[in-house]
C-alpha cells in the first residue's frame, strides 16, 4: 500500500533529478567555456609572440632594405593597432612600437609640411582665408605627429629604461641598437612637433638634453655619424647646451663625412635642421647641395636603404620649403641641389632651328 509520503517522494524525485542534471550541465558548460578561454588565451599569446618575433626578424629588415617610404608609411599606420593589441595577451611589443610610432609620426609630419606649402602658396596668391585654413590644418597634423612620436618615446622608455636615470643598456644585436637610435629620434621629434603645433602634448621640455646624453650610448662610426649629429643638433638648438670647447657645426660636418662614406646620409638632415634653426640659409643650401651630390656619387647601403631614402625625403622637404618661399613652387623634378638663384651653366649653345 502506497502512503501519502511515498507518493510525495515519487512525485518530487524526477524534479530533483532534472535539477541535478541542470546543475551538472551548467557546471560542465562553465568548465568548457573556461577551458576554451584558456585555450584561446594560449593561442593568442603564441600568435602574438610569433608575430612580434617575425616582425622584428623579417618584416623590419625587409622594409629597411626597400626605398618605398609610402609603403612603409601605410604599413605603420595600418598594422600598428593589430600588433599592439597582442600586448593584451603577451608582452607589449615595445621595440616594434618605437619603430612604427616613429614612422607613423613621420607620416603625420609629412601632411603638416604639405599643409604648410599650401599656406605659403595661398599667401603668394593673396588668398588669406585659404592660407589661414592651411595653417590650422598644419598645426593639427603637427599635434598628431607629436602624439605619435611621444608614444614611441614612451615605448622606448618601457623597453630600454629611462635614459635620464639609467646607464646605457646592454644591446643584444645591431637591431636593438638601431631601435635605440630610433627611440632617441622619436623623443627629439616629439618636442619639435609639439612646438610646431602650439598645442601641449606633454613632451618633457628637457627631452633634448636627455637625448643628447643618451646618444653617447651608441657607436658614432658604426651608425653613420648619426649619434654625434643628433647630439650636435641639440647643442645648436638649445641655448647653453653646447659644452665648452665644442663646436656643433664642426661636429655636424664630421658626421656628414661619415654618413657620406657609409651611404647612409641621415646626418645631413640634422645638419640642415640645425642650420635652419640658426637662420643660416647659406649653410642650409650647402647641406642640400652636398646631399644631392652624395647620393649621385654613392648608392645607399642596401641594408639600410630606407634610412637613406628617408634622409633624402627630408632634405627634399627642406628644399621644397625654400623653393616655395622664393618661387611659389616646389623643387623642380631632378632639381634637388639646385636653386632659383644659381647661375646658368655655361655651355655650347644649340641652334634649335638646325634640329628641325
Amino acid at each position: 500500500m502506497t502512503t501519502r509520503a511515498d507518493a510525495s517522494r515519487s512525485f518530487w524525485r524526477p524534479a530533483l533529478v532534472r535539477r541535478a542534471r541542470a546543475v551538472a550541465l551548467s557546471a560542465l558548460a562553465a568548465a568548457s567555456l573556461s577551458g576554451c578561454g584558456v585555450v584561446n588565451h594560449m593561442i593568442y599569446s603564441t600568435t602574438g609572440d610569433v608575430m612580434q618575433g617575425f616582425s622584428k626578424e623579417h618584416t623590419m629588415p625587409y622594409l629597411l632594405e626597400t626605398r618605398d617610404l609610402e609603403m612603409a608609411c601605410a604599413m605603420s599606420e595600418s598594422v600598428q593597432p593589430l600588433l599592439m593589441s597582442f600586448g593584451r595577451v603577451t608582452d607589449n611589443p615595445d621595440q616594434l612600437a618605437v619603430m612604427m610610432s616613429l614612422q607613423a609620426g613621420g607620416c603625420a609630419e609629412d601632411r603638416a609640411r604639405e599643409a604648410e606649402l599650401e599656406s605659403m602658396g595661398a599667401l603668394r596668391a593673396r588668398q588669406p582665408e585659404q592660407a589661414e585654413d592651411a595653417i590650422i590644418l598644419q598645426k593639427r597634423y603637427y599635434a598628431l605627429a607629436a602624439q605619435r612620436y611621444f608614444k614611441g618615446w614612451r615605448h622606448f622608455e618601457a623597453f630600454y629604461g629611462d635614459p635620464e636615470t639609467e646607464e646605457c643598456p646592454d644591446f643584444d644585436e645591431d637591431m636593438d641598437e638601431f631601435i635605440y637610435l630610433a627611440g632617441l629620434l622619436s623623443g627629439l621629434q616629439a618636442l619639435n612637433a609639439e612646438i610646431q603645433s602650439t598645442a601641449p602634448v606633454g613632451v618633457p621640455k628637457n627631452i633634448g638634453s636627455i637625448v643628447a646624453r643618451a646618444s653617447g650610448c651608441l657607436d658614432n662610426e658604426k651608425w653613420w655619424g648619426a649619434p654625434m649629429a643628433l647630439r650636435a643638433t641639440v647643442w645648436a638648438m638649445i641655448p647653453g647646451a653646447q659644452p665648452d670647447g665644442e663646436d656643433a657645426f664642426e661636429r655636424l660636418q664630421a658626421s656628414d663625412a661619415i654618413g657620406e662614406a657609409e651611404g647612409v646620409r641621415i646626418s645631413h638632415v640634422f645638419h640642415a635642421i640645425a642650420a635652419w634653426n640658426k637662420g643660416d640659409m647659406d649653410r642650409v643650401k650647402d647641406v642640400i647641395r652636398r646631399h644631392a651630390d652624395a647620393i649621385e656619387k654613392r648608392p645607399a647601403d642596401p641594408e639600410w636603404a630606407l634610412v637613406d631614402e628617408l634622409a633624402t625625403h627630408n632634405i627634399l622637404a627642406i628644399s621644397d620649403r625654400l623653393w616655395m618661399e622664393n618661387t611659389g613652387h616646389r623643387t623642380p623634378m631632378g632639381g634637388l641641389g639646385t636653386f632659383w638663384d644659381d647661375e646658368a651653366p655655361v655651355g655650347e649653345v644649340i641652334d634649335l632651328d638646325s634640329l628641325l
